[in-house]
């Protein structure tokens, strides 16, 4: 679906990161969580293409109108790193901004009587919080979060609002745990009993790393893969990865935009 929608809201969280609601049609909240938009951040040749973002959350709000229903908002957690992203950030209430959502696969929520691990990287986190809200209406979710420095650890409060159990780690140790917040939850998962499905987002080498603990282990996982892409629906190929079976001899190439972004780890080739 593509719309142009107005700008709600754009305020910085932490150090250029930046959390933007735009207005939706209602159709948008059916949106499942993973799910991507593709922004069009202005009609001018540059910046040409548009960005994708995971959807960081879905909600009806009171119209501020007199007489109208309640009015659908999708919203973003962006890290300004190019034209595109600095020139959202400069955007306010009542700006425009064209958009294609919702676009891609989602995760599986799971069984409910298992235990959710959420583990997110930095700005990896953007679709984890709609995926949280869903996932505490019926089973227990832990969420471990890393980043470099305190300034990428975000949105921690959200989390703990909806009654998510956060853990903490960054590279210098200036916020919770020093070191990777991979081992974190590798010891968490070693000391506790019963099932649990591991969803994942963030950096390459976090995600090879929540992959390598959840064949270890032996629990289930879903990753959200981050890529450029120009289209966002699968006629590019500018977003492929390598898929379990692939080999110079028989290439096999998923689509991050089409056939993800979320992906059963064990679909994919890690090495």
């Amino acid at each position: 679906m593509q719309f142009k929608a107005m700008i709600i809201s754009n305020h910085e969280v932490s150090p250029g990161y930046f959390r933007m609601r735009v207005s939706a049609p209602p159709e948008l909240a059916d949106s499942r969580p993973g799910q991507f938009i593709m922004v069009r951040v202005r009609d001018a040749i540059d910046p040409l293409l548009r960005r994708p973002f995971g959807i960081f959350d879905v909600g009806t709000v009171a119209s501020e109108f007199s007489g109208c229903g309640p009015q659908t908002y999708v919203e973003m957690l962006y890290k300004v790193v190019g034209k595109g992203t600095a020139t959202l950030s400069t955007y306010h209430h009542g700006d425009h901004v064209d958009l294609l959502a919702p676009l891609g696969t989602g995760f599986d929520l799971g069984d409910p009587d298992e235990e959710k691990i959420l583990v997110g990287g930095g700005i990896g986190i953007a679709p984890l919080y709609y995926l949280a809200k869903k996932l505490v209406e019926h089973s227990r979710v832990r969420f471990f979060l890393g980043g470099r420095t305190r300034d990428d650890i975000l949105c921690v409060t959200e989390f703990e609002r909806l009654g998510v159990e956060t853990y903490v780690a960054t590279d210098d140790g200036t916020l919770g745990d020093r070191g990777f917040v991979t081992d974190v939850m590798e010891r968490h998962i070693r000391g506790a009993a019963g099932r649990r499905t591991i969803y994942a987002c963030g950096p390459m080498p976090m995600l090879q790393a929540v992959a390598g603990i959840a064949e270890r282990t032996g629990v289930s996982c879903q990753v959200s893969l981050e890529a450029y892409m120009a289209c966002g629906m699968g006629a590019c190929l500018g977003c492929v990865v390598k898929g379990k079976e692939h080999s110079d001899e028989s290439p096999d190439y998923r689509c991050v935009c089409k056939d993800g972004p979320v992906f059963a780890f064990d679909q994919l080739k890690w090495v």
